[in-house]
């Protein structure tokens, strides 16, 4: 007797439910396709209706004699050489902010969250407070965040005035509407951003895995380097995805701290061609290339870093 008949007898034996159970089963696989069915309508409308439009759009073309902001629907795949040999060194320079900032984020956000999750485990009253004032500015305006920064970094700031006084910027020197202005904001708005998935992460930790390392003699930086990081990676890689995606596309921080010409980042490039300019397709080709080109680059983090044996 052959191997395949063998198997499907001995499925068949296995599967011994009642006919009541296997229409449960089927019910119970229908009602989870109409569970999900909201969220993808909700995806298809939101999400992959408007790539089809910024694509199409990005394909249109001006007639001749056109007025401001007038354009008919074409294939003018030319839209998108125009743009990249202009602005290439706009977009290069946004991811390039774009790491700094979540590099600087994650500096500053592990020591914060490792605070608040491990640190205080045994103290909830001190870490509700410590996390409550950790997340409390971040629910003001983004705009008036991003506005105080430029404040604090004004020339007649204590900032500015202590870095000349110790000679580590010159007597005209100045920190607002510079590189350092912007990935500083960066840095600060999109701080929230990398410290909650690290704290999550955090919080699960088992601290017995601490005082076992210590009882074999491991020092403080082995500890954190076979024990508390890997245990933190799952936070570390969503952390870093989520600061360094919506910190390559802002422009706000740009707009406010920068000075329009080698700080100009390309979410400015877009809104500038978008409202001011009035060039839709160039807007719209712009659009679309900063998101394949994010999406390129996630890809290839996932690949190398990946997330099957951080979960």
């Amino acid at each position: 007797m052959s191997a395949p008949a063998d198997l499907k007898r001995a499925a068949k034996r296995a599967d011994l439910r009642s006919p009541e159970e296997i229409r449960a089963e089927k019910k119970k696989g229908r009602m989870g396709a109409w569970l999900i069915l909201p969220g993808m309508l909700y995806m298809a409308l939101f999400f992959a209706a408007p790539v089809v439009v910024l694509l199409s759009m990005s394909l249109f073309v001006k007639p001749e004699g056109a007025d401001l902001g007038e354009f008919v629907p074409g294939w003018n795949f030319g839209t998108y050489a125009e743009v990249w040999s202009r602005y290439w060194p706009v977009l290069l320079r946004s991811f390039v902010f774009a790491l700094i900032a979540t590099i600087a984020a994650l500096i500053i956000a592990f020591p914060m969250a490792y605070l608040v999750a491990v640190r205080l485990r045994g103290k909830p009253l001190f870490k509700g407070i410590l996390l409550v004032l950790l997340i409390a500015p971040f629910f003001s305006s983004f705009i008036l965040r991003t506005q105080a920064w430029k404040q604090i970094l004004a020339d007649e700031g204590w900032i500015v005035q202590t870095l000349k006084a110790v000679a580590i910027l010159p007597a005209d020197g100045s920190l607002t509407a510079t590189p350092f202005a912007v990935i500083c904001g960066l840095t600060y708005n999109f701080l929230p951003f990398m410290m909650l998935p690290i704290y999550a992460s955090l919080e699960r930790l088992d601290t017995r895995l601490l005082e076992a390392s210590g009882d074999l003699y491991a020092s403080p930086a082995q500890t954190f380097m076979k024990v508390t990081l890997p245990q933190s990676m799952p936070g570390v890689f969503a952390g870093t995805l989520l600061t360094f995606i919506p910190a390559a596309g802002d422009y706000v921080n740009a707009a406010i701290l920068g000075n329009n010409r080698d700080t100009s980042m390309i979410g400015q490039v877009i809104d500038s061609r978008f409202f001011k300019v009035i060039d839709y397709p160039g807007a719209a080709a712009l659009s679309f290339i900063l998101m394949v080109c994010i999406l390129i680059l996630v890809l290839i983090y996932i690949r190398r870093f990946g997330t099957k044996d951080l979960f």
